[in-house]
């Protein structure tokens, strides 16, 4: 049986012809601005990082691996690479994981990230079964990154210039160095960039290497429209072999690298992105999970009053369940009780049984683990905040469901241990 490194065609040069990978474009939104980037969609024609046919939800994505594995059986790994930053994306790059991995546990996972959000989702990388990532460094010197960054984001504090640079090769360092504590292995990506890093390269793959950097893949700018390195010269393929002898004192190189777009998919020398797009575009025009089922007459709420729904599924105890009568008012008919925490997916298996007779549960959090396996067996899982008749209102009416969502940034940490606490 082969290990998981030897199916990885990015991380053993080997492999390439005979495993593939399929990019996932489930992560919209990023939390840097790079001087070289300039993200479209519906563009088939450009092959480099950031370029995507469509964007997907966890749901989509999942249809879409299963139909990519009927007709491209020789997929290894599954690969989630924006075309934003999985990590500013955090829930749905986890529900995506977990709903393939559900589904298709052979895969290996691999994630491309820019480390800024890393360091708050290391425990759930580890527990969502993630094998591999891959992380964009182009400096480890704050003078030289600032001329690689328009903006950081971090939460809702936005940093330019130096501070910028300062906190995100701090990020990038505390991710590489988590991520490696916890068994994963790691390539770091660099832009050359003649003129800013082409100096740099070596001190990069000295650093990279002391944080226990498996590899290092040295890339050449692509110059891009309608971006401040627009118009900068691309390093000549001597520059880049050059740069990347000097980083091999330090790393081992990866040189085989194909500047994969976020739908990327087949072998990496023999791309069916093209072919595959019109499939990709169809998955995303599918609608999402079905909703509540009106054939169950009962809804569960975690509350923790009996008025708001305000508790995460993971913290419930006792789930109130609520009738709707023939009059369509709405009375609270009993009181379960949830399974201890713990056990992990068991858990959710044993409260859905519980929970068989009830379209619904409203909750004001649930984790992507609890929320795919819900979602395929009920009781329907709806997110939201404030009044429990609210909820009960959308439910039995038959509402769009998605107004009742809660805008928020979910930053879980070292609580997300995947014990069964729904986190």
């Amino acid at each position: 049986m082969q290990h998981a490194e030897d199916r990885h065609p990015c991380f053993n040069v080997r492999a390439k012809g005979s495993c593939g990978r399929v990019h996932l474009p489930v992560a919209p939104r990023c939390n840097i601005m790079c001087n070289y980037c300039n993200r479209k969609y519906d563009c088939v024609s450009e092959s480099r990082p950031g370029v995507t046919s469509a964007v997907l939800s966890p749901a989509q994505a999942a249809g879409y691996m299963d139909e990519i594995l009927a007709r491209e059986p020789r997929i290894t790994v599954a690969g989630i690479a924006g075309p934003g930053d999985p990590f500013a994306n955090a829930d749905k790059t986890l529900e995506t994981i977990s709903r393939i991995r559900a589904a298709h546990p052979q895969m290996l996972f691999c994630v491309s990230s820019n480390g800024l959000a890393v360091p708050f989702h290391l425990d759930e990388i580890k527990e969502a079964g993630i094998s591999h990532m891959t992380i964009t460094v182009n400096a480890v010197d704050p003078e030289v990154g600032e001329k690689f960054y328009r903006w950081v984001r971090d939460g809702k504090v936005t940093y330019q210039g130096r501070a910028a640079a300062e906190l995100l090769l701090g990020r990038q360092r505390e991710a590489i160095a988590g991520l490696k504590e916890r068994g994963v292995k790691v390539k770091v990506n660099t832009i050359l960039t003649p003129g800013l890093n082409d100096h740099h390269v070596e001190d990069i793959a000295r650093v990279m290497r002391e944080l226990g950097v498996d590899m290092l893949n040295v890339m050449a700018l692509i110059p891009t429209a309608d971006t401040p390195f627009a118009d900068r010269a691309a390093p000549t393929g001597k520059e880049v072999d050059e740069a990347r002898g000097r980083a091999q004192v330090h790393l081992p190189q990866m040189r085989h690298c194909r500047r994969c777009r976020s739908d990327a998919v087949g072998l990496l020398d023999s791309d069916r992105s093209e072919e595959f797009a019109s499939c990709l575009s169809k998955c995303s025009e599918k609608k999402d999970a079905a909703g509540p089922d009106a054939s169950c007459p009962n809804v569960a709420v975690a509350t923790r009053e009996g008025m708001l729904v305000n508790l995460h599924l993971g913290e419930t105890k006792v789930f109130h369940i609520y009738g709707q009568n023939e009059e369509g008012s709405f009375a609270k008919i009993d009181e379960r009780h949830a399974p201890p925490p713990g056990g992990g997916d068991r858990r959710w298996l044993t409260l859905s049984d519980l929970l068989r007779d009830c379209r619904a549960v409203l909750v004001s959090g649930i984790g992507p683990g609890p929320r795919a396996l819900f979602e395929e067996r009920g009781p329907y899982p709806v997110e939201m905040e404030g009044f429990i008749e609210q909820g009960l209102r959308a439910v039995y009416g038959s509402e769009d469901l998605s107004k009742l969502r809660k805008r928020r940034e979910t930053v879980c940490g070292q609580a997300c241990s995947g014990t069964g606490e729904g986190c």
